[in-house]
C-alpha cells in the first residue's frame, strides 16, 4: 500500500514536469527550427516517443526505491531509530 502511494506521488510529479515540457517545446519549436537537421519541428513521433521514454525512466526509478523502502520490517525500521 505504501509502495503504491509512493509511486503515485512520483509519477503525478513526473507527469506534471513532463506535459509542462511538452507545452513548452510546443511553444518553442519555431525559434529551433533552424536548428533541426533531417526532423520536422513538430513531428509527432518524437513528441510521443520522447515523454514515453522519460515516464518509463520516472517510474523506473521510483520503483526500485518503494520496492526496496517495502521490503523493510517497519519494526526493524523504528528500533534502529
Amino acid at each position: 500500500m505504501l509502495r503504491e502511494a509512493w509511486l503515485a506521488g512520483a509519477l503525478t510529479m513526473s507527469l506534471t514536469g513532463i506535459a509542462a515540457g511538452t507545452v513548452a517545446a510546443l511553444a518553442l519549436t519555431r525559434g529551433l527550427a533552424t536548428l533541426l537537421y533531417g526532423i520536422g519541428p513538430r513531428d509527432p513521433l518524437i513528441f510521443v516517443s520522447v515523454p514515453a521514454l522519460l515516464a518509463a525512466v520516472a517510474l523506473l526509478a521510483s520503483w526500485v526505491p518503494a520496492r526496496r523502502a517495502a521490503r523493510v520490517d517497519p519494526m526493524m525500521s523504528l528500533r534502529e531509530e
